[in-house]
């Protein structure tokens, strides 16, 4: 189930895009509509039915992200009639007060495809509804893992992948003329199906026409902003320096007291102890001086996204390791050995099925005519030839060396 993070070393920047994207079909199927090197369609607008649909009606329940009263940004989860998931945000009714500027910035972020994004699937543009429509990230955030961790610590290699997608990310946008990213920080990184850290798409787009850029503490923010309220590619770089800082320290520093303990060489008290025996004096050096030379006052002197890239390949470990092993999760059912019944079901094996179920007692309804259907671990519906009288579902789950088996009579 986990990707091996090399496949992603080889090349980031997807392909080129030739004129505006084509809309895609919602249901798929249309080949013409998937970008090569990434399988997604092209950029699609949406109807608000269709989002409406798809969230349930904007369920509270389907809600994953909302920061506020006043703030233009709800996030919902959802999925699309060919059950695709996606992450859909929908703004307040002052955020874009006209049509056009928001389809174009929607509609030139769409035109980016690249594994290292989430990336933006459409938009809506219905009277005064303004919505956007992206992949969904079904495991948290960064902020998530290496700031509210229960189980375990990011490890030292897996911060550093971490901070290689998002350079490797930002290096891609910038050469698609996409370089301003606004207010990058570890809620804008988020984790695919296989753990492996992607950015978001939303933060290419303005908040709104006179939204602001940054949300976060002004300790956080670049400097030349508070100066002059505008987002450079250098702001961006500044953004990132804060973000290395989070990963060596595993808390959210300000950038002025971690300058303060890099002057004083005090790399101990900026390291997470959590990685004792993980981290080495050279390559926490050589992060503090990436950061260092990312939070630089005057802006020209800050590296671009290409130098980041080039100086953090070198600090890669187990680059061979798929990321949900780096993050300590089981790579599908590899954790948890299987019971005979359990490698039956996973091998569609009727035969070994039926015997194991007369061992452990199970006997059919007498007199019933009934059929069996079992559903692989990626299929959603019964096989339409099954004509079942009556359907038995057996879905069996694993934990600790026990078996659940749900028995659903005349399933349909």
């Amino acid at each position: 189930m986990g990707c091996d993070f090399s496949k992603y070393t080889v090349c980031c920047t997807g392909t080129e895009q030739d004129g505006p994207a084509a809309e895609a079909q919602v249901d798929g199927g249309n080949e013409d509509n998937v970008v090569e090197g990434v399988d997604l369609p092209r950029f699609h607008e949406f109807t608000i039915e269709q989002l409406r649909r798809a969230t349930s009606g904007f369920a509270i329940e389907n809600i994953v992200s909302e920061h506020g009263e006043k703030a233009p940004n709800v996030v919902y989860k959802g999925k699309l009639d060919n059950q695709m998931r996606i992450a859909v945000k929908r703004f307040n009714r002052n955020a874009w007060p006209e049509a056009q500027p928001f389809l174009e910035e929607a509609r030139a972020v769409g035109q980016l495809r690249n594994q290292r994004l989430i990336n933006l699937l459409g938009c809506c543009c219905e009277g005064e509804e303004r919505l956007l429509v992206a992949e969904y990230m079904p495991n948290d955030t960064l902020a998530k893992h290496l700031f509210h961790w229960e189980t375990q610590p990011m490890r030292w290699a897996m911060r550093m992948r971490v901070a290689l997608c998002l350079a490797q990310a930002l290096e891609y946008c910038t050469s698609k003329g996409r370089a301003l990213y606004h207010d990058l920080n570890a809620y804008r990184v988020l984790y695919d199906d296989e753990y492996n850290p992607r950015l978001s798409c939303f933060g290419l787009m303005k908040n709104s026409r006179d939204g602001k850029s940054y949300s976060t503490n002004l300790a956080f923010t670049p400097p030349e902003y508070l100066r002059t309220g505008r987002v450079t590619p250098e702001s961006v770089t500044y953004s990132f320096g804060t973000l290395l800082l989070d990963l060596l320290s595993g808390k959210h520093i300000p950038p002025s007291r971690a300058l303060d303990l890099i002057r004083d060489k005090n790399l101990q008290m900026l390291s997470d102890s959590c990685l004792e025996g993980e981290l080495t004096n050279d390559d926490g050096t050589e992060l503090v001086r990436l950061a260092s030379r990312c939070l630089q006052s005057e802006p020209r002197e800050r590296p671009n996204p290409k130098s980041l890239v080039a100086a953090l390949i070198p600090l890669q470990k187990d680059s061979e390791v798929p990321s949900n092993v780096l993050m300590g999760i089981p790579d599908g059912t590899a954790g948890f050995p299987l019971s005979p019944l359990g490698e039956a079901c996973l091998r569609m094996d009727l035969t070994a099925l039926h015997e194991v179920m007369e061992k452990i007692g199970y006997k059919d309804d007498e007199g019933a005519a009934t059929e069996v259907c079992f559903l692989c671990p990626n299929c959603r519906t019964c096989d339409k030839s099954f004509k079942a009288i009556g359907c038995l579902l057996f879905i069996f789950v694993q934990f600790f060396d026990r078996v659940l088996i749900v028995n659903i009579e005349d399933y349909s």
